[in-house]
């Protein structure tokens, strides 16, 4: 694959602009640049030399950004002689499991070259969401952490590897196909009994099924309701909802008193594992006063909604 290289802002969007839509936190890239700002001298030659292996390579900006992320979340982006066990280096890499002996784990172009060469075996990492990617290759026990450096990595590989904008919009897989993927998994479990705590297979509670449905179409999100809301995804108007978008209750439609949440349809319908006694099923959407005016999209379309 050709790394898509050209300055930034050509085309009128940079692949930092293409890629923060994900997270609640209004203008990603505004964050992804405020976090960015933070990072030490010695961080920002990993981050150089992260791009311009992957430049070396031919692989795309995505993987970039996956490898920052990686980066910044297992060490700050620091070529660590300590860790856990006896995980070293950047990102962590451990002797004892396979990734290389110890002067090659903290040799910085082994690292890179080595956290690559098991991206590249990753099954669809090109379609994930680079949070997800990160974790396949990593197999860390907290999957979503990887996420928070989203904003913040694509902002360097725009800006530290200048990625061409229009592209880099492109190959962002469509939020409908996602939610699609989503919608069909929640469908397949409409029967199946509410039981408080439940991620499947066999019950769910209100935020097992949304969980487990995003995950059946690549994307991460938290297992708690409050968690989903917060770091869930892109906030949107309720009034522009689409099919897939995580719609909440909460007791004086309050943020901080989440108490359910369901999967939106279209037309004023959603899919959802009701409560205690009840099973998965299609019903009308309802306020009852606690309906929250805001809805949170996990896999917004970068194409249209970074604009």
């Amino acid at each position: 694959m050709t790394a898509l290289l050209g300055s930034v802002g050509q085309g009128g969007r940079s692949w930092s602009s293409c890629n923060t839509g994900l997270g609640p936190w209004g203008d990603g890239a505004a964050r992804g640049e405020q976090d960015a700002a933070t990072l030490n001298d010695e961080s920002m030659r990993i981050v150089r030399r992260i791009i311009e292996i992957g430049q070396s390579r031919e692989m795309s900006p995505r993987a970039w950004q996956i490898a920052i992320q990686a980066g910044k979340t297992e060490s700050n982006l620091a070529n660590l002689t300590y860790g856990d066990r006896d995980s070293l280096g950047i990102f962590q890499m451990r002797p004892s499991m396979g990734w290389g002996s110890v002067a090659q784990v903290t040799d910085v172009d082994y690292q890179i070259n080595k956290f690559y060469d098991v991206l590249l075996d990753v099954d669809g990492w090109e379609d994930m969401r680079p949070g997800v990617a990160a974790q396949r290759v990593e197999r860390s026990a907290y999957p979503s952490r990887y996420h928070n450096w989203e904003a913040m990595a694509a902002h360097l590989v725009s800006t530290e590897g200048q990625a061409g904008s229009v592209s880099g919009c492109e190959e962002m897989p469509a939020s409908g196909v996602l939610a699609g993927k989503a919608i069909t998994f929640a469908d397949d479990q409409i029967g199946k009994p509410y039981v408080w705590g439940a991620a499947g297979p066999d019950s769910f509670d209100c935020s097992g099924l949304t969980q487990k449905a995003w995950e059946a179409a690549g994307v991460t999100i938290p297992k708690y309701s409050r968690s989903q809301y917060e770091q869930g995804g892109k906030h949107v108007s309720l009034s522009e909802a689409q099919p897939g978008d995580l719609v909440f209750w909460g007791s004086g439609r309050d943020p901080k008193a989440i108490h359910h949440v369901a999967l939106y349809l279209g037309d004023d319908e959603i899919l959802q594992a009701p409560q205690p006694g009840e099973s998965v099923e299609r019903t009308k959407l309802w306020d009852g006063g606690e309906l929250l005016p805001t809805v949170v999209r996990p896999a917004p379309d970068m194409r249209s909604d970074a604009q």
